[in-house]
């Protein structure tokens, strides 16, 4: 089906739901996890995924030339609304912006991921919890992470929550989640590490534990991260994950 206006010889259209994702990038492999709600749009070598509800927003995830890709998120804010924030390589994010004077952007974040085998093999010290845990996440990241995108029982968010248990108590010290996955892109989310327990590697293990279920069922593992995050960062590199520079940006 096109939509939008033709420009010379390239036309918006989009993909029906039974062919195949015309790109293999992660980030639209990851937006288009879910194929009937998701939908998928090329124009050219651009492509965009309008994905509602990943990672409890509605996205707009667009990728390829400029060139095309400023048309082609024009066109697909015509059809699916104003409402879907954008979500790309920190270079096109701005390209769009300043295409675009209505869109707002956000600080720049990072896509960080990686394929293959773990760099750092899990100790045995994490394991998944069990759902009768969940009382015990939301109390750890109301302490230690309240502004987390994925918390038990939030939709796509608590799809498996792993930990570092006390000895004593069998409290989780340390959580991580695999959320919003895809079925080739395995999500890390709401990572958190109690306070009284920072400084003694256990953000380090559930995640090296999380990072090698993700590798081991989707290929792919990735995570998103802020730029100002340092310590994060610095975890992540440790454990072997590449960088990706990403913006976001909303409709004023």
């Amino acid at each position: 089906m096109h939509i939008g206006s033709a420009t010379g010889t390239a036309v918006t259209d989009e993909i029906a739901s039974y062919d195949p994702l015309p790109s293999d990038d992660e980030l639209c492999r990851w937006a288009a996890r879910d194929r009937e709600t998701a939908r998928v749009f090329r124009r050219g070598a651009a492509v965009a995924v309008a994905a509602p509800g990943l990672s409890m927003r509605d996205r707009l995830v667009v990728t390829g030339p400029p060139a095309e890709a400023i048309p082609l998120a024009r066109d697909v804010a015509g059809e699916v609304g104003r409402g879907y924030r954008l979500f790309g390589d920190r270079g096109l994010v701005d390209a769009l912006v300043h295409a675009e004077p209505a869109l707002r952007p956000t600080a720049g974040f990072g896509w960080m991921h990686r394929t293959g085998s773990p760099a750092v093999p899990p100790d045995g010290s994490a394991r998944w919890l069990p759902p009768a845990a969940a009382p015990g996440v939301t109390a750890l990241l109301d302490q230690a992470f309240p502004d987390s995108y994925a918390y038990p029982g939030r939709p796509g968010a608590a799809d498996r929550w792993a930990g570092v248990p006390a000895e004593d108590s069998g409290e989780p010290l340390a959580v991580a989640a695999l959320a919003w996955c895809a079925p080739t892109v395995g999500l890390l989310a709401g990572v958190a590490t109690a306070p009284a327990a920072r400084g003694r590697g256990l953000g380090r293990r559930v995640c090296a534990f999380v990072l090698a279920e993700a590798l081991a069922a989707y290929g792919t593992a990735a995570l998103v991260v802020d730029d100002d995050n340092t310590a994060a960062l610095r975890l992540y590199r440790s454990l072997g994950l590449g960088y990706r520079p990403l913006r976001a940006a909303s409709f004023g």
